[in-house]
């Protein structure tokens, strides 16, 4: 399709990559590291073809020709490509028809690709491993795969410490996992008790302090109910009543 010009009519953000030169200086262009992140995607697959995994992997780095940015002694960066991706995604897949959950799984996979780089050789906090787990979601075993054939670098030693680290990151979730339901992460009290609690009815601000609530157990883990409550009615004597 990019050889015969179509891709140009149906999906030209893919001949686009052509000419984003990777910020590794490891492959001819962003193009074909694509396109090899696509043919190691495939080979990681289960059985049956996955085509929101092959989606991800062919267009997780559109984000880079609207982001390139030429840095002093010669380097190119694309800060942020993984957010511009992700909306682009989502525009291209709607413009072809694509379902809603689909269109949110690919463009969700693509604004996550990059978050594993932050791990560095392990110094996440749990709390930072519950939030990858968290905002992936159902996507986790895809994101393992995307981020596993994000891999292309030629450099031997450097592919192993990659897929090492990723191997820790996993071992990692593996053990929190069998501490706490990592795959459901909820609050520990619900509406009915945060209304009670608060002396409040529903609203907005019961949405507000669930997602207090969730973000205290992203950082800190399950809590016991009175734990829970008292961390609430802090929260709640901070904000301001109208």
């Amino acid at each position: 399709m990019v050889e015969t010009g179509l891709a140009q009519r149906v999906l030209p953000e893919i001949p686009a990559m052509k000419l984003e030169i990777d910020e590794h200086h490891q492959h001819k262009d962003v193009y074909w590291h694509s396109l090899t992140v696509l043919e190691q995607a495939i080979d990681l697959e289960d059985d049956d073809p996955d085509l929101v995994l092959r989606w991800a992997a062919l267009l997780h780095d559109i984000g880079k020709p609207g982001t390139k940015r030429n840095e002093e002694g010669g380097g190119v960066s694309f800060h942020h490509h993984e957010v511009v991706g992700a909306k682009l995604v989502r525009k291209r897949l709607r413009a072809l028809k694509y379902s809603k959950q689909m269109i949110e799984d690919i463009g969700q996979l693509v604004f996550l690709h990059l978050r594993f780089h932050g791990y560095g050789k392990g110094q996440w906090t749990d709390s930072a491993v519950r939030r990858y787990v968290h905002d992936a979601g159902h996507l986790l075993p895809r994101l393992h795969k995307l981020v596993r054939a994000d891999c292309t670098t030629r450099n031997k030693r450097r592919a192993a410490s990659l897929q090492a680290t990723y191997d820790d990151l996993e071992q990692r979730i593996a053990v929190i996992a069998e501490q706490e339901d990592l795959a459901r992460v909820r609050p520990d009290l619900d509406g009915n008790a945060i209304m009670e609690l608060l002396g409040i009815p529903a609203g907005p601000q019961v949405g507000k302090a669930w997602k207090f609530l969730t973000d205290l157990r992203l950082d800190r883990g399950p809590l016991e109910r009175a734990e829970a409550e008292a961390e609430l009615l802090k929260w709640w004597d901070q904000q301001p009543k109208a």
